[in-house]
């Protein structure tokens, strides 16, 4: 039952799992830290700036921007999910339900034309949207044990 509860902590306000990204899983970060650590040992940087000075190395003169790339990806974490306090301190969407005094949007009447869930639409498609018609037909509990989406091609 307890994992219950934590799998439904999991359900961000938006409609969006928790549980599903890249900063909560640490997958990316930990890749991202591993490599970094690999192209330190190899010196790769020497390798790189060597390389650039031909034609067919062009590209490696942005290596170091790489590098710092992935040093922003290793930071990218966070273990605790949108209602747990994670996230974004500063979301318009957390903002927004718990002023409405809310559990989620999938309560509110105006979620299918919100503007402010449009910030996730870049990133996610209309994933949200489609999140969340699920939860408000299905439930909470349904929602999390079926098929989650991350990211699905808005149709225009």
């Amino acid at each position: 039952m307890a994992e219950k509860m934590e799998e439904r902590t999991l359900v961000a306000y938006c409609g969006l799992y928790c549980g599903d990204c890249h900063g909560y899983t640490g997958v990316i970060p930990d890749l991202a830290r591993d490599l970094r650590k690999e192209l330190r040992e190899n010196r790769y940087d020497l390798f790189a700036r060597f390389i650039s000075t031909y034609s067919f190395g062009k590209d490696f003169e942005h290596y170091d921007e790489c590098y710092k790339v992935l040093g922003a990806m290793v930071k990218f974490r966070c273990k605790k999910g949108c209602l747990n306090g994670g996230g974004s301190p500063f979301c318009k969407i957390r903002k927004c339900v718990e002023k409405k005094q809310l559990r989620g949007c999938w309560e509110c009447d105006m979620f299918e034309a919100c503007e402010t869930l449009q910030f996730l639409e870049p990133v996610h498609g209309d994933a949200y949207l489609k999140n969340l018609r699920a939860i408000q037909k299905k439930g909470i509990d349904d929602f999390i044990t079926s098929k989650r989406l991350w990211y699905s091609k808005k149709k225009e």
